[in-house]
């Protein structure tokens, strides 16, 4: 299992497709308290939602990625790319960012249409599969599986299928985020966000959402970090410095005549800085409140040595206050009751 970041991730939407309706409505009703799910009986249906909302939903993170050329000769054998790293974290300000199909888990025995021919028929939609079979369908499975129809099977009979599906549905849910973002992580991993390749950090990010509640993180620049927001739309970035760039901190509030209580901190790297009134850096105008903008940092050891903090975001960096899962889910749950 890949333990390296996507550059982002949040709750998605796991549908479900099954032509018995009670078996349905108890699978999602069980998986509810985990995982905002859309179920459909009738396979048609499914396919139909499935290729309109990936028209709409793919690729949120995408608009980082502006193509140009070169003004000079008008030239579109040299084009470049360039990255606006900030566009990802901006995906938080999406409101329909839940509503991504990202796992479909469906039964196999259904009469208009049998679960690998569904599979079959989206195979070009970036959602994972997840086959539920009967004892006789294994080998079934096991050709789909090969094929690449699907990415994994359970036999609903198995005494711990609900178990072994909710660990398949997180760690789909990570690859989906994973496939989507791979090659700006590639091209970002061998830059100024090298952390992003380092397990050690996707371990530490892991943990820290398991700790605090976290149910989205994104890439931030400028400090470069991890923006993380919890389950009710609170924001908190983890401020991730290097030796070279806290020397860099270092050098520039030497010349700016910070106080030397900064200046010694720095050089012994037992703070990590995060001056979000000046643009990142110490200016003389921060003076003695150098104390409000740093944290004592903590050291992870990867690749290299990371320091990091966790600061409460401000709000000027977020346009509007964040929709939250909570508010996603009580919405759900009111439509469903509705019903």
């Amino acid at each position: 299992m890949d333990n390296t970041l996507p550059i982002y991730q949040h709750p998605t939407l796991t549908i479900l497709v099954d032509d018995s309706q009670s078996f349905l409505e108890s699978l999602a009703f069980r998986l509810g308290s985990r995982f905002a799910n859309k179920a459909f009986c009738e396979p048609q249906t499914a396919l139909g939602w499935l290729k309109r909302e990936h028209l709409y939903s793919v690729h949120l993170a995408h608009d980082a990625v502006l193509v140009g050329y070169d003004e000079k000769t008008g030239s579109f054998e040299r084009r470049n790319a360039s990255i606006d790293v900030a566009q990802i974290y901006h995906v938080v300000m999406n409101r329909e960012r839940f509503a991504i199909p990202s796992v479909l888990v469906i039964d196999y025995e259904m009469p208009q249409m049998n679960g690998v021919e569904f599979c079959q028929a989206i195979r070009e939609l970036p959602c994972r599969k997840i086959l539920l079979t009967g004892e006789a369908d294994e080998k079934i499975a096991v050709d789909a599986f090969n094929r690449n129809l699907i990415d994994c099977f359970i036999n609903k009979s198995d005494p711990d299928a609900l178990d072994k599906l909710e660990a398949e549905i997180i760690k789909l849910q990570r690859r989906f985020f994973n496939r989507q973002s791979q090659t700006l992580k590639d091209i970002l991993s061998r830059h100024s966000y090298s952390f992003l390749s380092d397990p050690v950090i996707g371990e530490l990010v892991q943990e820290l959402c398991n700790l605090n509640n976290f149910v989205e993180y994104y890439l931030f620049p400028n400090p470069d970090g991890i923006l993380f927001v919890d389950v009710q739309g609170k924001a908190t970035l983890m401020v991730i410095e290097t030796r070279a760039s806290l020397k860099a901190h270092l050098e520039i509030a030497q010349d700016q005549d910070a106080p030397s209580e900064l200046l010694d901190a720095l050089k012994k790297m037992s703070v990590v800085p995060f001056f979000s009134k000046t643009g990142g850096v110490y200016l003389k105008e921060i003076g003695l409140s150098w104390t409000s903008f740093c944290l004592p940092s903590k050291v992870m050891k990867g690749k290299q040595d990371y320091f990091w903090a966790l600061f409460d975001l401000p709000a000027n960096y977020l346009h509007s206050p964040l929709y939250s899962y909570r508010e996603f889910l009580n919405e759900q749950e009111a439509e469903l009751a509705a019903i």
